[in-house]
């Protein structure tokens, strides 16, 4: 990441609108999105870092993808999950293998299970959005988000192995 990649975007991103509207559509203050587009705190001078939950109602209000704003701030790696988990699994320990493979498969099916059957008493449809059913489009949008957080989420939680201890 360059001096201040991220800031930058943001600018870009922004165009011609105030700070501001930009803050209305956010609900941050117009002053604290400057600061985050200049890459440092007005008053003290340090460098702001932008929380996830920041850069989520920046990257909605500019309709930008939330994954890029992750990565450019440094939160997530730049390479993508999807190639990071196909590499060799023999050459880090951080890796998923193939029982996390067949874990995360077991623990999805049940959650598509539990989602399109649902627990509700009442016989009325199980999973709904702002009391609306909701398609099976984004029933399976819904499960591909989980998915991905359900592999990332396997992945942060491995436990780092010495070199000397892994199996090769």
């Amino acid at each position: 990441m360059n001096e201040n990649e991220l800031g930058d975007l943001l600018i870009k991103l922004r165009g011609n609108h105030s700070l501001r509207e930009i803050g209305e559509l956010t609900g941050l203050s117009h002053t604290y999105i400057s600061d985050v587009e200049k890459g440092y705190r007005r008053g003290s001078k340090k460098q702001l870092k932008p929380s996830p939950d920041t850069l989520k109602r920046l990257a909605s209000a500019y309709n930008y993808p939330y994954e890029e704003l992750m990565k450019i701030a440094g939160y997530l790696e730049t390479e993508t999950t999807t190639d990071y988990i196909s590499e060799d699994k023999s050459t880090n320990g951080s890796q998923l293998t193939e029982k996390d493979e067949r874990d995360i498969g077991k623990r999805m099916a049940k959650i598509k299970k539990d989602l399109i059957e649902g627990s509700s008493d009442d016989n009325q449809a199980a999973l709904s959005f702002m009391g609306e059913p909701m398609s099976e489009e984004a029933i399976e949008s819904l499960l591909e988000a989980l998915e991905h957080a359900e592999r990332l989420a396997t992945l942060a939680n491995k436990k780092y192995i010495p070199k000397k201890y892994r199996k090769d």
